[in-house]
C-alpha cells in the first residue's frame, strides 16, 4: 500500500510552468546549433555537440521529468503523460548528440560524401561493428527514434486541444520541428525550417508558462489560452455503455495521482518501433538505439510506479514486464550488433531457454487482463506474440523477421492505446471505443477460485503485496536464463549477461524500492539480498572472461557465497512467516547458492544446478500468477499457502482493543456506533474520502470533545456531514437556484461546501449544536458518497465530522490507523479496511456563487480543476 502521509495536490504548485520551459529552452539550443550550422556552413562537432547534448539532457530530460512527476500528482493526465513522454525525447535526443561528438571522425558528419559512402550492402552487411564503424548508423538509430515522437507528439497536440488552446501550438510545433530535424539528419536544409519551428515553440513556451505563473500566484486565469479548450472533448464520441462500464472496473482508491495507462501506451509505441527498424535492417548496430529505448523503458517504468500508488497492481506489473522486456531484448542486441555479429548469435541462441519466461509471464497477463477491456485483452495477446517471435530456438533467417513484423503490429496497437487511454482519462468517460469486458469479473473470479482449496489457513493478509508480482518475475527471468550446459561457448555467456543482470539486478532494485514504499516488515530484505546474488551471480558465471577473473579473485568469490548462504538461511526464517510459496522460493535458492559456491571452487554439478534454477523459475510463475491474481481481486484466490510460524504477539495484542470496535458489514455494528453517537460518544467512521471523527449534532458537549482529542485548535471550525441534498432541501434554506444546481452536480462526493449560515440548520437537525459547528456566518456541509455512512446518518442527524488524525498529521486511511492513534481517547470505530482515498475532501468556498464566483479553499481528493470544469458547466446550463 502506498504511503498513506503524501501530500495532497493542492501542495505542489504549477508544475506546467517547468514544463513548458523546459521545452522551449530545449527547442531554443537545438535552434543556436541550426542557425550556426546554416549560417557559417559548419555543423557543430566534437565538444559543441558534446555540451549541447548535456544541457539537453539536464533542461529537457531531467527538468521536464520533474515537471512530468508533479503533474502526475497533481491529477493531470495530460501534462504527466506530455511531460514524462517529452523528458524521454530530448534526454534520447541529447544522449545522441553526445555520442555524435564523441565518435565523430569527420568535421562534417552529415555532409552527403557520408550519406554516399553508406551503401546497402554495408547496411544489411552480417556482421560484427567495429566501434570507429558505429558513427555510420548514428543518423539512421537516430531517424528511428524521432519517428515515433513524431507519431506521438502529433496525437498529444490533438489532445491538448481538447484542455487548452497554447498546449497543442506547443506540441504542433515540437511535431513539425521533430518532422524536420528527421529531414535534417540527411538534408542540411531542413535544420533551417527546423530552426523557425524552434523558436515558434520557444515563444508559445514562454506565453503558455507566463499564464499558468500569474495563474498560480493571483489564482485565477489572467492571459488568455488556459481555462478554454479549442473544441469539447465529448465530440470525439459519444459513451457506450459496455465500454463505460469496464473502464470502470478499477475502483479509485486514489485520485490523488494522475492514471499512468497512457503514459506506459505511450512508452510501448516508441520502444517496439525502434527494435522494428532494427529488425528489418535499417541499421545494424543498436548501440545508439539502446540508449533511446533505455531512457524510453525508464519513463515506462515510471507509469509501472504511479500504477502502484493508485493501488493497481495490474498495471504496475504489466508495464514493469513491458519494460524489463525492451531493456533485455535491446542490451541482447546490443551484444549482437557490437561483440558477436548476427551469424555466430544464430548459433548459440537455441541453448538460451530465459525467453519462455516471457512468454509464459505475457500469457498471465492475458488471463489477468479477462475482465478488463478488450483492449487490453488484445493488446496483451499481442505482447504474447511479440515474446513468442524472440524464442531463441527460431532459426536465424525467419528470427528477424518475425520479430519486426510483431513489433510493427504491436506499435499500431500501442499508438491507439495511447489515444484511447489519454482521450477516456480526460473525459472521464470511454469516448474513443475500448470494447467491453471479455469475462465478467464475477466468472473470472469463480474460475480462479476453483484453485483455492477451502481448508487449507491462508495467509492473513488481504491478498498479496502489490510489487511481489515483479519480484517473482524478476527471479523468473534471471534464473531461467541461468541455464546453460557444462561447456557452453564464450559467446553464449556473453548473450545471457543483461537477460540476468537486468531482471534479476536492476528491475529487482526497483520492486526493492516497492516494497520500501510500503513499508511493510522484512519487505525488501529480500528483494534487495536477491538483487546482490544475481550481480555477483552474473559478473563472475557469465561476464567472468571479459573482466579476466584471476583465481584469487575467485577465492573472493567463494567467500561471498559462503556469506550468501548465511544470509539467505535467516530469510527462509523471514520467509517461514509470510507464506508456502516464498518459503520454498527461498529453501531453493539455499540450493542454488551452494551451486554457485561449488563453482567457484570448479566443482560445479551441472546437472543439479539446472534442476534447482529449473525449479526455482517454476515457483516464481506460480507466484507471479498468484501475486496478480490476488492483489487485483484483494481476494485470495489463487493459495500461496499459510505461514508456517504465527505470531502470537501479534494476535494476543489484537484481542485487546483500547476502544469498541464495529464492523461496518454488520447492521448490529452500525447500530452500535449510532447508539453510542447519540450517548454524547466520540466515534470513528469511515466515509468516502478518510476516517473521520464523528460527533452527533444533538450533543454539543460531544463536539467540544473532538477539539480534545485531536488538539485541534479552537479558531478551525468543524463541518457536517448529512445523508442526501433532499434532507436538506426539507430544511428550506434560502439557496439561490445556481447554488442548489451546483450542490445537485457535487453531492454525493469528495466534495465539500461552504454556504451561509441560518436559522434553516435548526430544522435540518443541527439545533443544540447550533453555535458548535462552522463559523458565526458560514457551515461547510458534506454528502458522502458512501452508504454506511449515509445509512449512520439517517439513525442519528447530521453528524459534525473532522478527520480522524491528531490536528498537524496526515489523515487516516485505514481503520486500524485510528485506533492505533486515537482509540484511547474515543468511544468506537467502525471498521471498514482501507478508505477509499489518501486525502480528505476538497473545499469549496460557495459564499460568492451569486456573484459568479467560488474558490477552493483546500484542494483534496477531487481537483480542483475539475471543481471548476463542473461549476462553469452549471453556469452555462443556468444561461
Amino acid at each position: 500500500m502506498a504511503s498513506a502521509s503524501g501530500f495532497p495536490a493542492s501542495f505542489y504548485g504549477e508544475p506546467g510552468v517547468l514544463g513548458l520551459l523546459a521545452n522551449g529552452i530545449s527547442a531554443f539550443l537545438v535552434l543556436l546549433q541550426n542557425f550556426h550550422g546554416a549560417r557559417t556552413g559548419v555543423p557543430a562537432e566534437g565538444v559543441e555537440n558534446i555540451l549541447a547534448g548535456v544541457h539537453l539532457i539536464l533542461i529537457g530530460g531531467v527538468c521536464q521529468l520533474v515537471a512530468g512527476l508533479l503533474s502526475f500528482r497533481k491529477y493531470d493526465h495530460l501534462s504527466g503523460t506530455s511531460f514524462v513522454g517529452y523528458a524521454a525525447l530530448w534526454g534520447s535526443y541529447g544522449a545522441t548528440r553526445i555520442f555524435i561528438g564523441a565518435n565523430q571522425q569527420s568535421p562534417n558528419l552529415f555532409n552527403e560524401s557520408t550519406l554516399i559512402n553508406n551503401t546497402i550492402q554495408d547496411l544489411f552487411a552480417d556482421t560484427s561493428i567495429n566501434t570507429t564503424d558505429i558513427s555510420m548508423f548514428i543518423k539512421e538509430s537516430a531517424i528511428a527514434g524521432l519517428v515515433p515522437y513524431i507519431l506521438l507528439s502529433f496525437l498529444l497536440a490533438f489532445c491538448s486541444a481538447t484542455v487548452n488552446y497554447i498546449m497543442p501550438f506547443v506540441f504542433g510545433a515540437i511535431t513539425l520541428t521533430l518532422v524536420f530535424e528527421a529531414v535534417g539528419l540527411v538534408a542540411g536544409w531542413a535544420l533551417v525550417v527546423s530552426g523557425v519551428l524552434e523558436l515558434i515553440i520557444l515563444l508559445f513556451a514562454m506565453y503558455g508558462s507566463s499564464a499558468l505563473l500569474i495563474k498560480g500566484l493571483a489564482q485565477r486565469y489572467v492571459l488568455k489560452g488556459f481555462g478554454n479548450p479549442l473544441f469539447n472533448v465529448l465530440l470525439l464520441g459519444t459513451t457506450n455503455a459496455s465500454s463505460s462500464q469496464s473502464l470502470g472496473q478499477e475502483k479509485k482508491k486514489n485520485t490523488k495521482y494522475a492514471e499512468p495507462m497512457a503514459l506506459g501506451f505511450f512508452c510501448d509505441t516508441v520502444s517496439p518501433f525502434i527494435l522494428a527498424f532494427y529488425a528489418f535492417n535499417y541499421f545494424p548496430s543498436v548501440s545508439v538505439a539502446a540508449i533511446w529505448i533505455t531512457i524510453n523503458s525508464a519513463a515506462q517504468l515510471l507509469s509501472s510506479y504511479y500504477a502502484y500508488l493508485r493501488q493497481d497492481c495490474y498495471h504496475a506489473s504489466k508495464f514493469g514486464l513491458h519494460c524489463m522486456f525492451w531493456l533485455v531484448k535491446t542490451w541482447e542486441e546490443h551484444v549482437v550488433s557490437v561483440t558477436i555479429g548476427r551469424t555466430e548469435a544464430g548459433e548459440v541462441r537455441h541453448a538460451m531457454v530465459g525467453n519462455w519466461f516471457f512468454v509464459s509471464a505475457a500469457l498471465v497477463l492475458c488471463i489477468a487482463s479477462l475482465h478488463k477491456d478488450t483492449l487490453e485483452l488484445v493488446h496483451n495477446s499481442f505482447f504474447v506474440l511479440v515474446t513468442i517471435s524472440t524464442i531463441s530456438q527460431i532459426p536465424i533467417d525467419w528470427y528477424y523477421i518475425f520479430f519486426g513484423v510483431t513489433c510493427s503490429l504491436f506499435t499500431l496497437l500501442s499508438y491507439y492505446g495511447t489515444f484511447a487511454r489519454l482521450i477516456n482519462t480526460i473525459a472521464e468517460k470511454s469516448l474513443i471505443p475500448v470494447g467491453p469486458q471479455p469475462v465478467s469479473t464475477e466468472s473470472l473470479q469463480k474460475y480462479l477460485s476453483y484453485l483455492k482449496r477451502s481448508k487449507i489457513d491462508e495467509c492473513e493478509d488481504k491478498g498479496a503485496l502489490l510489487p511481489d508480482a515483479l519480484f517473482y518475475l524478476s527471479n523468473g527471468v534471471a534464473a531461467l536464463s541461468s541455464i546453460h550446459s557444462s561447456q557452453p561457448g564464450l559467446a553464449f555467456f556473453d548473450l545471457t549477461v543483461p537477460w540476468v543482470l537486468i531482471p534479476g539486478a536492476i528491475t529487482q532494485a526497483y520492486v526493492s524500492r516497492l516494497q520500501v514504499q510500503g513499508g511493510q516488515r522484512f519487505g525488501s530484505v529480500i528483494p534487495s539480498f536477491y538483487v546482490a546474488i544475481w550481480a555477483t551471480w552474473s559478473w563472475f558465471r557469465f561476464a567472468g572472461h571479459r573482466l579476466q577473473i584471476s583465481t584469487e579473485s575467485g577465492n573472493g568469490f567463494a567467500a561471498g557465497a559462503i556469506a550468501f548462504l548465511v544470509i539467505n538461511a535467516f530469510l527462509i526464517l523471514v520467509a517461514a512467516y509470510r507464506n508456502l510459496v516464498l518459503l520454498a522460493l527461498t529453501t531453493v535458492m539455499e540450493v542454488i547458492i551452494v551451486c554457485f559456491l561449488l563453482s567457484t571452487l570448479g566443482q560445479l554439478p551441472y546437472q543439479l544446478e539446472v534442476a534447482m534454477l529449473a525449479i526455482f523459475a517454476i515457483i516464481c510463475l506460480y507466484g507471479m500468477l498468484a501475486s496478480l491474481v490476488n492483489s487485483i481481486f484483494s481476494n485470495t484466490l489463487i493459495p500461496v499457502g499459510p505461514s508456517l510460524i504465527k505470531n502470537k504477539k501479534k494476535k494476543e495484542s489484537e484481542t485487546t482493543n483500547p476502544c469498541f470496535i464495529a464492523n461496518s458489514r454488520e447492521t448490529s455494528g452500525l447500530l452500535k456506533i449510532a447508539k453510542s453517537l447519540e450517548n454524547s460518544g466520540v466515534c470513528g467512521i469511515p466515509t468516502d474520502t478518510v476516517y473521520a471523527l464523528a460527533a452527533s449534532c444533538k450533543n454539543p458537549s460531544a463536539i467540544e470533545k473532538i477539539y480534545s482529542i485531536k488538539d485541534r485548535p479552537a479558531e478551525k471550525p468543524i463541518c457536517i456531514c448529512i445523508s442526501s441534498v433532499e434532507q436538506l432541501v426539507a430544511a428550506k434554506p434560502p439557496f439561490s437556484s445556481l447554488l442548489w444546481e451546483f450542490m445537485r452536480n457535487v453531492y454525493p462526493g469528495g466534495i465539500s461546501c461552504i454556504v451561509p449560515k441560518g436559522e434553516w440548520l435548526l430544522k435540518l437537525g443541527v439545533g443544540p449544536a447550533y453555535d458548535r459547528v462552522g463559523t458565526k456566518d458560514s457551515i461547510m456541509i458534506r454528502v458522502p458518497d458512501h452508504t454506511i455512512t449515509v445509512h449512520l446518518c439517517e439513525f442519528t442527524g447530521p453528524l459534525a465530522i473532522t478527520s480522524a488524525n491528531p490536528s498537524g498529521e496526515a489523515d487516516s486511511t485505514h481503520h486500524d490507523m485510528v485506533i492505533n492513534r486515537l482509540g484511547c481517547k474515543i468511544a468506537g470505530v467502525l471498521c471498514d479496511g482501507e478508505s477509499n482515498e489518501l486525502v480528505a475532501s476538497t473545499v469549496v468556498n460557495c459564499l460568492k456563487i451569486d456573484e459568479g464566483t467560488i474558490s477552493i479553499v483546500r484542494e483534496g481528493c477531487v481537483p480542483a480543476l475539475k471543481v471548476r470544469q463542473i461549476f462553469e458547466r452549471v453556469k452555462s446550463n443556468m444561461v
